[in-house]
């Protein structure tokens, strides 16, 4: 099916791991300290968006006074503790151990590389993925192409001839925008 690619790229975050609850509930717990709340439509629109800009957009939306990235790092640090106990690997995961070693493949996704790369080691998904490609990695996130352009250059891949599978516009678009075809994965 994949076959006329020569590289997969895969966002992590709702795509290949079932993230959501828990960076949702560490938004619920960080966000209580401060009196704050976030819109769950909001949120999910901002999905694909480094952990700063979600910070920034909430802290818009509550009118607080606040660094983003301060609270961003408040809620990155509230992720870490919870995620390792509670992500379970979603059913693309199978297409991902199907392709190992047939084809390059990366993990470019909106959070931060401290917890992408603790979240595949600790699942035993790390090896499956030439490259993971963080937030911190790259200067423009998602819409840009910037992610999924350096995911190819690692893999050693021209970006026409890869395909990304995503779950959020932000990455729908960022796919586009690189020259790659893209796979929605809420449509599968």
């Amino acid at each position: 099916m994949y076959e006329r690619y020569a590289g997969l790229i895969f966002d992590m975050d709702g795509t290949i791991l079932d993230t959501e609850p828990t960076h949702r509930k560490a938004w619920d717990e960080v966000l209580g300290r401060y009196g704050m709340h976030f819109d769950l439509q909001a949120m999910i629109a901002l999905n694909g968006s480094p952990t700063w800009r979600i910070a920034q957009a909430i802290i818009e939306m509550n009118q607080a006074d606040l660094d983003p990235h301060a609270l961003a790092q408040e809620k990155t640090a509230a992720v870490k503790r919870m995620l390792l106990d509670s992500v379970e690997p979603l059913p693309l995961v199978d297409v991902v151990k199907a392709w190992h070693g047939r084809r390059p493949m990366a993990v470019g996704t909106g959070s931060e590389s401290a917890v992408a790369e603790a979240l595949l080691a600790h699942l035993g998904l790390r090896r499956y993925f030439d490259a993971v490609i963080a937030a911190d990695h790259v200067l423009r996130h998602k819409p840009a192409p910037d992610t999924f352009l350096l995911c190819a250059e690692r893999m050693g891949v021209p970006p026409a001839r890869c395909v990304v599978f995503e779950d959020a516009d932000f990455g729908v678009q960022a796919a586009r925008a690189a020259g790659m075809d893209v796979v929605d994965v809420r449509l599968l």
